[in-house]
């Protein structure tokens, strides 16, 4: 769940009460993206700290792994922005992309909708566009190249350096 705090840093009694207490909120401020429960920020440099944070949403939603945490997500999503800064014409594909999905979300945006089915029918009707496509197809890349997740996910990295994979048991598979 996404909290956003208005401009004085208060939330209301109804923001407070739609988080939850286990939910993990990230606070959105005027240059940052901040997740205090889990001790991690990013600092917008070309972006909007609303649209990082909806990339970070859209990012779970393309890549769902519940054993990672947001700041993983953050992470990757963080080459959005550094392309934005370099590049005016990403920047506003990447602006727009996440207008749009707000748009298409409704009263509440991308980030307030609840379901993450909702989320991923919005996802399907722009798959072919080419905010998606950019945003996916970085993300691939900036998610699972992140080594302090490979060994969530069993990955032990490249063999090469330790000596390949025939002296170090890729046949010992006792399943099959």
């Amino acid at each position: 769940m996404v909290t956003i705090l208005d401009k004085t840093g208060h939330m209301s009694r109804r923001q407070l009460l739609k988080s939850g207490a286990a939910t993990a909120a990230l606070i959105i401020t005027g240059t940052a993206v901040i997740c205090p429960d889990q001790a991690w920020g990013l600092e917008a440099t070309a972006l909007k700290p609303d649209t990082l944070a909806t990339l970070i949403k859209m990012a779970r939603d393309i890549y769902p792994h519940d054993q990672l945490a947001d700041r993983f997500y953050a992470v990757a999503v963080k080459g959005q922005d550094m392309m934005a800064a370099k590049d005016e014409a990403h920047k506003a594909l990447i602006e727009e992309g996440v207008a749009d999905l707000d748009r298409r979300a409704g009263a509440g945006g991308y980030r307030g909708l609840g379901w993450e089915d909702d989320r991923v029918a919005i996802l399907r009707e722009i798959e072919k566009m080419p905010f998606f496509q950019a945003v996916r197809g970085d993300m691939v890349v900036s998610l699972y190249n992140q080594k302090e997740i490979w060994p969530i996910f069993g990955y032990e990295g490249e063999s090469y350096s330790k000596g390949g994979y025939i002296e170090r048991g890729f046949d010992d598979i006792t399943w099959l």
